[in-house]
């Protein structure tokens, strides 16, 4: 079956400007570009929240982040950024019930771009009728400000306007602002501002007008173009980045990807390389789209975690399995999700433009939304 116009890939597209512009008017990669604007703007929103405040009930049993989409990937970014060593569980629910055992001595984080997602506002309600201590992050004059004032919870306001994806750093940050008032974490403010510069940094390497042999983002989504990426993090941090760029690559690009975490994916992906995907059949009318191991490798890593990354990473070239890696670039936590993250969002983007589709909407889920609502 052929595709439909306009959907086939055109690696020329990356390097066509007035194109970039012209299949982009929704602005997403402007969008992506103002994720260290983001940071700052989200520090503010939290100050003026008086997120501080929490610590007067001192730490909590258990932190529960309630969240959908990228706003349910903020939570992941928490867990990443408190670490293994973190004093107190941190979970993320995806739905519209708290676990049964959430009660009065646990924090419950909702956030929701919107205010609206109706799985993240039924757990803001549910949390504080279980007389939880609730944190909540989303649109003004929404719903779940609502639930908040309601509480007396403290309320941080997220700038509205563009797709909720496209918002992770004004989502996450008021999160980890939370966390740090309740002593669960500690980042300076050297390390906002580092983190902050770093997508700078990585917004200037990806901006349009960098022709695509030294554009990392460019070069991401040629190197994802025509395949089927199987993207794995090689720590607890990278694996968030892994399920952040599967899931831009399924909202931007309209695109399948797969993520996992080493050592997990070595005792089920893994043997995908020996599959119908693994091989091209150079010789086939149609060219076919093959398998590609994109590794998010993390410099803090267990031994055998990295031996097993290696050794993976091996195995898919025996197997002539394309194989892609890229480092988490700095120091702290915060700042290496963000360097990966920042690049992934790029090659999400621009691997959308090289098919002449317009990353911003979300036609299918906006359709399952109108039909459950008939």
């Amino acid at each position: 079956m052929s595709e439909a116009p306009g959907r086939q890939w055109d690696p020329d597209r990356l390097d066509d400007q007035s194109h970039l512009v012209e299949a982009d008017p929704g602005g997403m990669l402007p969008a992506v570009a103002s994720s260290a604007a983001q940071i700052r703007i989200a520090r503010r929103a939290a100050a003026e929240a008086n997120l501080a405040g929490l610590a007067a009930d001192g730490r909590p049993r258990a932190v529960i982040v309630a969240g959908m989409g990228g706003s349910g990937i903020a939570g992941d970014v928490l867990a990443a950024v408190c670490g293994p060593g973190a004093p107190v569980p941190i979970i993320t629910v995806r739905s519209y019930r708290l676990p049964g055992w959430v009660g009065a001595t646990d924090l419950v984080m909702a956030v929701s771009c919107s205010g609206k997602s109706e799985e993240t506002t039924a757990v803001a309600a549910e949390a504080v009728r279980r007389g939880c201590r609730l944190v909540a992050v989303g649109a003004e004059n929404s719903p779940l400000q609502a639930i908040a004032r309601q509480a007396g919870a403290p309320f941080v306001a997220v700038q509205a306007g563009g797709q909720p994806r496209a918002a992770l750093w004004g989502l996450a940050i008021p999160l980890v602002i939370a966390a740090q008032a309740v002593q669960l974490v500690q980042v300076t403010d050297e390390v906002f501002e580092a983190t902050a510069e770093r997508l700078e940094d990585m917004a200037n390497r990806c901006r349009p007008s960098s022709e695509s042999f030294i554009n990392p983002g460019k070069t991401l989504a040629l190197e994802l173009a025509e395949t089927v990426p199987m993207i794995w993090g090689s720590s607890p941090l990278t694996a968030v980045a892994a399920h952040r760029l599967a899931s831009q690559l399924n909202e931007n690009a309209k695109y399948p990807a797969i993520w996992g975490e080493i050592p997990e994916a070595n005792h089920n992906q893994v043997v995908a390389f020996d599959g119908p995907f693994a091989t091209r059949d150079i010789f086939a009318d149609e060219a076919g789209r093959s398998l590609r191991l994109l590794v998010l490798r993390d410099s803090d890593e267990h031994p055998q975690v990295a031996r097993r990354r290696e050794v993976s990473m091996r195995l898919a070239r025996d197997r002539d399995v394309p194989v892609t890696e890229l480092l988490a670039e700095g120091q702290h936590p915060l700042e290496r999700l963000a360097a990966l993250i920042g690049l992934v969002d790029y090659g999400s983007v621009y691997l959308a433009l090289g098919y002449g589709i317009d990353p911003s909407p979300v036609t299918a889920i906006t359709e399952l939304k109108a039909r459950i609502t008939q």
